[in-house]
């Protein structure tokens, strides 16, 4: 897994991947037609950041690549690649309790804000891609 070159992409599983956590200026890429939907994707070192049809969806402090993000009715999964650790925070369903899994690992159960925002800290620095998972308890 690497940096998504292309900012955004659809894969052939039907799933998107975004994010180039190894660019040193900003960069972005809008109006992206995936499966009916628009997406947007912002991305560098220091920050990535995706919206569908306007929504946030995901955002990540330092920048990530993400492979594989797939969203249901009952959360979102995907892979995540850094440099370093980072605090991602996804749009979710508003006021609503996820179990979250990091490395396949259960972190506890979260309840998302008024906004439907849920943050967690992922340990990326050496890690390679690392699994994320957050399901609607």
């Amino acid at each position: 897994m690497s940096a998504v070159k292309e900012l955004l992409r659809s894969e052939a599983n039907g799933l998107i991947s975004f994010g180039d956590h190894t660019l040193d200026k900003k960069a972005k890429l809008e109006d992206f037609k995936h499966v009916g939907d628009l997406y947007k994707v912002k991305t560098f070192a220091e920050m990535t950041k995706l919206e569908k049809n306007g929504m946030f969806m995901y955002e990540s402090v330092p920048g990530t690549s993400v492979n594989n993000f797939k969203e249901t009715e009952t959360g979102v999964a995907f892979e995540v690649e850094g440099n370093e650790d980072a605090q991602i925070t996804l749009g979710l369903a508003d006021e609503t309790e996820y179990e979250v899994f990091v490395g396949g690992n259960s972190v506890g159960r979260m309840k998302t804000n008024l906004g439907g925002k849920l943050s967690v800290s992922v340990e990326l620095a050496g890690a390679g891609k690392v699994s994320v998972e957050a399901k609607r308890a």
